[in-house]
């Protein structure tokens, strides 16, 4: 990756290719060191949390930990969802589940062969 004038600052943004990544130096699209670290290694333990910082005061169910790839993560989600009676979302792994269904979603995933634990307050 080129350095810039005499300090240790690098190019992160290009007109021509956009964002680029700081790490591996190639555009954010293509970028090879954030796909290596994307899955973070699981200890085989589902944590459910329950956030509401940051949305409004909105309460939402955060599921962590699940050892599937991103095609299994968001089917999951889809049927959990439907469990529950609510919207949601995938984002970079974590399941979120609008609204406080810690219990039910411990019930559900502990059904389906998972080590679940209730994390946070």
């Amino acid at each position: 990756m080129k350095k810039y004038g005499n300090c240790n600052s690098t190019l992160v943004y290009s007109s021509t290719i956009g964002r680029i990544c700081p790490g591996c130096g190639k555009a954010a699209q293509a970028c090879v060191c954030r796909k290596k670290s994307a899955s973070p290694t699981s200890d085989g333990i589902v944590r459910i949390r329950r956030e509401s910082k940051g949305r409004g005061g909105k309460t939402v169910s955060v599921i962590v930990g699940v050892p599937l790839d991103d095609a299994g993560i968001s089917a999951l989600a889809g049927e959990l969802k439907k469990r529950c009676g609510t919207g949601g979302t995938v984002k970079d792994g974590v399941i979120e589940i609008q609204g406080d269904h810690r219990d039910l979603l411990m019930a559900e995933l502990s059904a389906r062969g998972y080590k679940v634990k209730a994390a946070g307050g």
